[in-house]
């Protein structure tokens, strides 16, 4: 990963903690992908994707999290939860950012479904 896409990251972590949410794991990967940031937002765990969009061009970065992606994205979800000794209510969020210093944040909650 680059060094923009870790400032971005972490402003979304911070972004998200401000509005309630704990952090519970960033960068998680497995064989099948990577998460970005896995959150604590009350008894649901959400697995979030973040995306800086480089220009709004072939749909801009919502666009970017495509079918394929999204399988990734819950695969890797399913063996973090395979590693846990309860299963919680769960969601899949995106934060979307127009630039690594939180310009123009958009929050999807449930922007996916597994």
């Amino acid at each position: 990963m680059n060094e923009r896409g870790r400032r971005a990251e972490h402003w979304a972590a911070q972004y998200l903690q401000r509005q309630g949410l704990q952090p519970v794991a960033q960068n998680y990967r497995s064989r099948y992908g990577e998460i970005d940031l896995i959150m604590q937002d009350g008894a649901t765990l959400v697995f979030v994707e973040v995306r800086l969009r480089r220009n709004a061009g072939f749909g801009g970065a919502a666009a970017s999290i495509d079918a394929h992606k999204q399988q990734r994205i819950v695969r890797t979800a399913q063996q973090y939860l395979a590693g846990l000794n309860r299963t919680p209510p769960c969601r899949f969020d995106a934060i979307l950012l127009d630039d690594d210093a939180g310009s123009n944040v958009q929050w999807l909650r449930n922007a996916f479904d597994a």
